[in-house]
């Protein structure tokens, strides 16, 4: 195999990773963590790490049903 010296060989060789979409196994979940939360993030982390997509079909899209904090006037 030859060497490749720098990421545009790479890429030159072995194509974009935009064309990369990692299979996801029957075991894979979708989370109703809200966009933007510590655990949402939190999940999309855990999914890289293990090779996963980052979204799911099932993921949560909107925020209904979610009781937001209240901070009283001052």
């Amino acid at each position: 195999m030859d060497k490749v010296r720098n990421v545009f060989e790479a890429i030159l060789k072995y194509g974009h990773d935009e064309d990369f979409y990692p299979d996801a196994p029957e075991s894979f979940e979708p989370t109703a963590a809200p966009a933007g939360s510590p655990e949402k993030i939190e999940i999309l982390r855990s999914r890289v790490e293990l090779g996963l997509p980052l979204w799911h079909d099932e993921d949560r899209v909107d925020y209904s049903g979610l009781i937001g904090a209240i901070r009283p006037r001052e």
